[in-house]
């Protein structure tokens, strides 16, 4: 359940995150509801995690690489942002790092 909770403040972290962009500095009035609801909604199922005892460093680990990843990957797709292959290769360097958590935190 957990891990369930996690996913959907990854979710919320980048619905937000890409909103952030969509606001244009706060000047476009849904875009930037949608950031604070995000946000909000992020941080507090985030906090479910915790409580629920994922360790903050796994919890955080992943919730912070796959937000990067689904950013990256949505801005390319999307957005228009430049994705080099340098940057895909530290966005598999990042999931490899998340993966190395977990799998240290199990022993």
């Amino acid at each position: 359940m957990a891990y369930l909770l996690l996913a959907g403040a990854i979710v919320l972290e980048v619905m937000a995150t890409i909103n952030l962009r969509l606001s244009e500095g706060f000047t476009r009035l849904v875009p930037s509801v949608l950031v604070v609801i995000g946000y909000l909604g992020a941080f507090g199922l985030l906090s479910q995690v915790l409580k629920a005892g994922v360790p903050v460093g796994v919890a955080y680990g992943i919730w912070a690489a796959a937000g990067v990843a689904l950013v990256a990957i949505i801005g390319a797709v999307f957005l228009g942002d430049a994705l080099t292959p340098v940057q895909f290769g530290g966005i598999g360097l990042v999931i490899a790092g998340v993966l190395a958590l977990e799998l240290g935190a199990a022993h």
